[in-house]
């Protein structure tokens, strides 16, 4: 297992997390246990941050609310074969309309496609402390 610097990443772990990948985060259930779902993710390494855009009315939202105003520790990962990689930090809900337009355009920009329209959408912004992978 090889770290990464978050703020600094290698080419090619920058470059494994521009590919098009389904990811997974895993949230915190207010009993302890892991929450793990499938869902988009854009990493942003000037700014230290992994963006996923979602329904604000999802359980993940729920889970990262229910840990408090300082959000909660959270993981995404993404496993193309022997290549993975994982960006861990401290997710809050943000809903204000340009950050959500700002991560939609990130989300199309990685995956090629507009997300659906969703006017209930926000996102988990996760502020970065930790890469690991093999890229």
């Amino acid at each position: 297992m090889a770290q990464a610097d978050v703020r600094n990443p290698t080419p090619e772990y920058l470059a494994f997390w521009r590919e098009s990948h389904l990811s997974t985060l895993t949230t915190p259930r207010p009993d302890g246990t892991p929450h793990v779902v499938p869902v988009c993710v854009t990493y942003d390494p000037e700014a230290g941050v992994a963006r996923v855009i979602t329904d604000g009315g999802s359980r993940k939202v729920a889970h990262i609310r229910a840990a408090g105003p300082d959000g909660a520790r959270v993981a995404v990962c993404q496993i193309d074969r022997a290549r993975w990689a994982t960006l861990e930090g401290r997710a809050v809900i943000r809903t204000e309309p340009e950050t959500v337009k700002d991560a939609e355009a990130r989300h199309e920009e990685r995956y090629g496609r507009a997300p659906r329209i969703n006017p209930t959408r926000v996102v988990i912004e996760i502020t970065l402390d930790r890469a690991l992978g093999k890229a």
